[in-house]
Formats: C-alpha cells, structure tokens, sequence
C-alpha cells in the first residue's frame, strides 16, 4: 500500500538533510575508529615480530623491554580499541542512530533522503533506462 501522507516542506526536508549528513558524518567517523582499531592491532601483532627478531638478532635486552612495556599495552587507561568500539557503538553511535531514526520517522516517514530523493525525481530523464525513480527509500 503507498505512502498517501503528505510530502514534508522544504525547510523540514533541508532540516532533516542536515540530520542525515551529520549522521553520515558520524558514520564515517565510526569507519575510521573501526580502521584505527585494525591498524593499533595490526601494529601490536608486528611488534611482537619486531621483538622475536631482536632476539634472534642478539638483543634480549631490547626484545624483553619491548615485550613488557609495548606488547599489548592499553590504547586508553584500562582500554583497548575494541573497548573503544564497543563503548562509542552502544553509546553515541547507537544514540545517534536513533534519534536521527526517531526525527525521520516522525517527519519525513522515514526517509533519510528525501532531499537527495528530490533532486533524483528533478534531474532523471523520464522513460530513459537506467533512470528509473525506484521505490522511495524508508530509512
């Protein structure tokens, strides 16, 4: 059955494009603190490399400082980044994410990009294959 509510106006549109592209914005963000989180992990696993190869190179000294006072350290006090992520995912992130939800839901039915969605029904060329409108995006 067809949405039949009233589209949004303008100013409520623009508001809400606003939300999204925040919202985008912290998505990106939580993308670069998951690709922190790969590369404090991926440095971790080649210091341990780093120290074997010292040993083997005669520097015991060296390996062993390296081994208590760098190997798994915490990023944070008390935190490693997968704690990060997990505390920033159930917290900000998963507020955000729903509040933008809720205001979306409330006054554009759901559609994060009707502002995008109206451009899209403005620049089409009606009838040409591959410019087909789709179905109206829900969130």
């Amino acid at each position: 059955m067809p949405d039949t509510s009233p589209e949004p106006d303008q100013a409520t549109v623009d508001a809400v494009g606003k939300l999204t592209f925040a919202l985008e914005t912290v998505e990106q963000a939580r993308g670069h603190l998951y690709a922190f989180h790969h590369l404090t992990g991926t440095a971790d696993f080649a210091l341990g490399e780093a120290v074997e190869a010292l040993r083997e190179a005669g520097h015991a000294e060296w390996a062993e400082r390296i081994q208590t006072e760098l190997v798994g350290l915490n990023v944070l006090p008390e935190r490693w980044t997968f704690q990060m992520i997990e505390e920033y995912d159930e917290g900000y992130y998963a507020a955000y994410r729903e509040m933008a939800r809720d205001v979306t839901g409330d006054l554009t039915g759901g559609r994060r990009h009707l502002h995008e969605e109206r451009i899209k029904r403005r620049r089409r060329t009606e009838g040409r294959p591959g410019h087909e409108m789709g179905r109206p995006s829900s969130g």
